[in-house]
C-alpha cells in the first residue's frame, strides 16, 4: 500500500473543549474540514492531520468498530486515504492476502465516500475510503 494521505481519528465528547484546547497549543485548524460533527487540526505541517469526532459520529460511520473510554484507554484508528474504489477493493484483497481481517466489507457510505475497516494481525485497525 501507499496511501495518498494519513490520518488520525479520536473520538470525543465536547468538541468545543476539543478545538479550545488543540487551538490554544498552537495547532493549525484543517478548515473547511471541521464541522458539527469533528474538528480537524494539522500536525507536524501537513504531513498529519488529526480529525476529533463526536463519539457516536465515528461510531456510526466506521462500522463495526466501538471506541472506549480514552479517559482510560488509549485508542485511535488511522484511516488511509485511496485515490479510487478500485484501489480500496485491491488494497482489500491485500489485506487479507498478508493475512489481516476484514472488519467491515468495501461499501459506499455518506456522500461521495466509499471504503472498509480492516485489523492487521495483532487486532489494530485502520480504515480506508476514497472521497
Amino acid at each position: 500500500m501507499k496511501p495518498k494521505m494519513i490520518w488520525a481519528n479520536l473520538a470525543v465528547a465536547d468538541l468545543k473543549r476539543t478545538q479550545k484546547f488543540y487551538t490554544e497549543l498552537g495547532f493549525k485548524p484543517n478548515n473547511p474540514h471541521s464541522s458539527n460533527e469533528l474538528v480537524s487540526f494539522f500536525a507536524a505541517g501537513n504531513e498529519l492531520i488529526i480529525h476529533f469526532f463526536l463519539k457516536n459520529v465515528i461510531e456510526s460511520n466506521v462500522k463495526n468498530v466501538t471506541f472506549g473510554d480514552s479517559q482510560h484507554r488509549n485508542e485511535i484508528i488511522f484511516t488511509l486515504s485511496a485515490e479510487s474504489k478500485e484501489q480500496a477493493d485491491e488494497w482489500a484483497e491485500e489485506v487479507k492476502n498478508a493475512g489481516g481481517t476484514i472488519v467491515s466489507e468495501p461499501e459506499s457510505f455518506g456522500e461521495n465516500y466509499y471504503g472498509f475497516v480492516f485489523a492487521d494481525p495483532d487486532g489494530h485497525k485502520f480504515n480506508v475510503f476514497c472521497m
